[in-house]
């Protein structure tokens, strides 16, 4: 009976010992979890013959500017846009040009024939008759005056005749100038009908008159010419972004309508008023636009070409493969052994993929004959 209190304690010590050891052999035994690297890891070598066929790029850093997305509206150029009113009320006459039509700037667009203007010349015509006659008065009593055949008074008076008579003659001028009759043609009634010319060269836009048709100088123009070779695009600009655009930064812009092709803007306004509900501000760019393929109306985006330009790993789009939703490309990792590794790009333009991950500068990869070397690397697994 006094041994037992030693024995319990020493099978309490054995079990300790033996459970300890298991442990042990438990933790030796058990692999490491690997780190997920997003690559696959095994490498495969290619036939020497397949390397002939595909070209390999060093990976190096390049210049990368930055850029702000704005969504927008192509609009009319407003400052290369004229709404023609006609000048006087009248008949429109010799109407010449169609909605479509181009024309240059001074080409005649249509003739307003106008019993204003006709009255406006009779008048100027009659006051001329009358300055005639005032001065043949004039000079008559300045003769007489002269040789102490007339009075002073008189001589006066004539002289102050020719004088309202000039006047007159000058202030009817004047209203025919305003009128847009030019000097040679102010003395003819026939000059009553008023051509209505191009103030710019363009395309006719809108029309809004016929031949024939009786019109009035109101605000309402009767035709619309616009020069359509830059449009504008009015795009939103958050607030938060505003301090990274100024006036004159370039942009590229792409409409809805032609999504592979980059017509050339810069910023040209940015508004002074902050929208309360959407925090954005309107920017408008000037836009270069060809063959006039840009429409008003149309949606189209503008990218913001930023100063300050960062650093970045560039690849040929044909350099990237997509298998089951990701992206993947091949990286030579020995002579004549390559690893087929998850990569991370954006779209950049110009056939070119900015590497967000997955690369890095120096490394070799795969850029022409991507799928040939996928559809080896299947029939291995295989």
């Amino acid at each position: 009976m006094t041994h037992r209190p030693q024995l319990l304690s020493t099978l309490a010590m054995l079990a300790a010992l033996w459970t300890f050891g298991c442990s042990a052999s438990t933790k030796a035994t058990t692999p490491e979890t690997p780190k997920a690297t997003g690559k696959i890891d095994r490498a495969f070598k290619l036939d020497p013959k397949m390397l002939a066929g595909i070209k390999i790029e060093t990976l190096k850093e390049n210049a990368a500017p930055s850029y702000l997305m704005a969504s927008g509206k192509v609009q009319f150029n407003e400052d290369e846009l004229a709404n023609i009113v006609p000048p006087v009320p009248g008949q429109v006459q010799e109407l010449k040009i169609k909605v479509g039509d181009h024309v240059q700037k001074g080409d005649a667009l249509f003739s307003v024939y106008s019993r204003d203007v006709a009255a406006a010349l009779a008048e100027h015509i009659e006051t001329h008759k009358d300055l005639d006659l005032a001065e043949k008065t004039y000079a008559r009593t300045k003769d007489l005056f002269e040789h102490e055949a007339a009075s002073r008074t008189a001589f006066e008076q004539s002289e102050s005749e020719r004088a309202k008579a000039q006047s007159k003659v000058n202030r009817t001028e004047e209203a025919l100038r305003v009128l847009g009759i030019a000097e040679n043609d102010m003395h003819s009634i026939a000059s009553a009908k008023i051509s209505v010319r191009s103030p710019l060269a363009g395309t006719v836009i809108e029309r809004k008159v016929t031949e024939g048709q009786f019109v009035q100088p109101d605000v309402n123009p009767l035709i619309t010419i616009a020069d359509m070779s830059t449009v504008w695009v009015l795009a939103d600009i958050f607030e938060r972004d505003l301090r990274f655009i100024s006036v004159g930064n370039r942009a590229d812009v792409i409409a809805d309508a032609y999504p592979d092709e980059h017509f050339s803007a810069r910023v040209s306004r940015i508004s002074d008023v902050v929208d309360p509900n959407t925090r954005a501000v309107k920017v408008r760019f000037l836009v270069v636009n060809p063959a006039h393929r840009l429409k008003p109306e149309m949606f189209a985006s503008a990218r913001i070409a930023l100063e300050g330009a960062q650093r970045a790993i560039f690849v040929p789009a044909g350099a990237v493969f997509t298998d089951s939703g990701r992206s993947y490309t091949y990286v030579m990792v020995g002579d004549g052994q390559f690893e087929q590794r998850q990569t991370e790009v954006a779209q950049e333009g110009g056939g070119r993929l900015r590497v967000v991950s997955g690369l890095q500068t120096g490394e070799k990869i795969v850029t022409d004959g991507v799928l040939l070397i996928h559809a080896e690397q299947l029939k291995g697994i295989e």
